[in-house]
C-alpha cells in the first residue's frame, strides 16, 4: 500500500501541485462534479500518476468522512491538497459560505483527524481574504476556532452583516486562513504540517467565468495594473505548494503578482 494523497477539488490548481508532489502516491480525487474528477483522472492517469476518483459535497461532513474513509483502503494518508470551493459569480451567499467557508473548516478538522505523522497538507485561499477591511482580534479568534457546527450562525457570517456574493467569499477566504493556523497548532501535535496559499487572479476555467462575469472588468482592471501585468497560472502556484508541503506549517503566502499591493498603494487604489 503507498501513502495516499487526497485532492479534493478537480482542477487546474489542485491538479498541478499534485504532478508536483504526487508522482509516487496513491492520488484520490475528490469532487462534486465526478465528471470533472474523472476528466482530471484521466489526464493524470495518462501522465503516469496513481489515480481514482471519488465524489465529495464539501457542504456535507458524511460526504466528506465518507470520501477519506474511502482513501483509508488505499494506504495512510500522508498529504492533503484542498483547492476546492466555489466563486462569487458562480454561487449564491449561502453556498459560498456553506461549502468555501463551512466546508474547507469541515475538511481540515477530519484530514486532521487521520494525516499521518510527519503528513502536509495544503489549502488553496484566496487573495480575497486580504483585501478586505480588518476584522478585529475577537472576530478573528471566532473564524479560527468556532466548532464546526456552530461557524455559520456567527454574528458576522448572518445575512444583514453580507454585503454581496464577493462579500461572503471574502470572508470565507479570511477564515480559511484562520483554520490554517488554528489547524496547524493541533496538526503540529503529530509533526504533521499544513499551510494555506492565497493566489491573486489565476487562469483556470473558474477564472475564466469570474471574467465573463459582472466583475469581469475589475479583474482585468487588477491584473493589468499589478506589478507584473498578467494573470498567474496554476503552475505558478504550484511551485508555491511544492515548497511549502516541504517543512513549513501554519504560514500563508500571498501569490498575486503584486496585485493586494498595488490595491492598497498603487494604482488600483485610485
Amino acid at each position: 500500500m503507498k501513502d495516499v494523497l487526497l485532492l479534493v477539488g478537480a482542477g487546474q490548481i489542485g491538479m498541478a501541485i499534485a504532478r508536483r508532489i504526487g508522482f509516487d502516491k496513491k492520488i484520490i480525487i475528490g469532487d462534486k462534479n465526478l465528471e470533472n474528477a474523472k476528466k482530471i483522472a484521466d489526464i493524470m492517469y495518462n501522465a503516469g500518476f496513481d489515480v481514482n476518483y471519488l465524489e465529495v459535497d464539501l457542504a456535507d461532513r458524511i460526504s466528506i468522512k465518507n470520501y477519506i474513509q474511502e482513501a483509508q483502503k488505499y494506504g495512510q494518508i500522508g498529504m492533503f491538497i484542498n483547492a476546492a470551493g466555489v466563486s462569487p459569480s458562480q454561487a449564491s451567499i449561502e453556498t459560498i459560505l456553506k461549502v468555501d467557508l463551512y466546508g474547507t473548516a469541515v475538511l481540515l478538522e477530519e484530514v486532521g483527524k487521520v494525516i499521518k505523522p510527519y503528513g502536509t497538507g495544503i489549502t488553496i485561499s484566496s487573495q480575497s481574504g486580504h483585501r478586505m477591511e480588518a476584522l478585529g482580534s475577537e472576530i478573528d479568534e471566532q473564524l479560527a476556532t468556532t466548532d464546526c457546527e456552530d461557524l455559520l450562525y456567527l454574528p458576522v457570517l448572518q445575512a444583514e452583516n453580507i454585503k454581496d456574493n464577493l462579500h461572503a467569499y471574502q470572508l470565507a477566504k479570511r477564515c480559511n486562513v484562520k483554520r490554517v493556523m488554528a489547524e496547524a497548532v493541533k496538526w503540529g501535535k503529530k509533526k504533521a504540517r499544513i499551510n494555506s496559499i492565497s493566489p491573486g487572479i489565476i487562469v483556470t476555467p473558474l477564472a475564466i467565468d469570474e471574467f465573463n462575469g459582472k466583475r469581469g472588468a475589475f479583474y482585468k482592471n487588477m491584473f493589468a495594473k499589478a506589478p507584473v501585468g498578467r494573470p498567474g497560472t496554476a503552475d505558478e502556484v504550484a511551485n508555491v505548494a511544492e515548497l511549502l508541503m516541504s517543512e513549513n506549517t501554519g504560514a500563508d503566502f500571498l501569490v498575486d503578482g503584486g496585485a493586494t499591493a498595488a490595491y492598497f498603494y498603487g494604482d488600483l487604489n485610485k
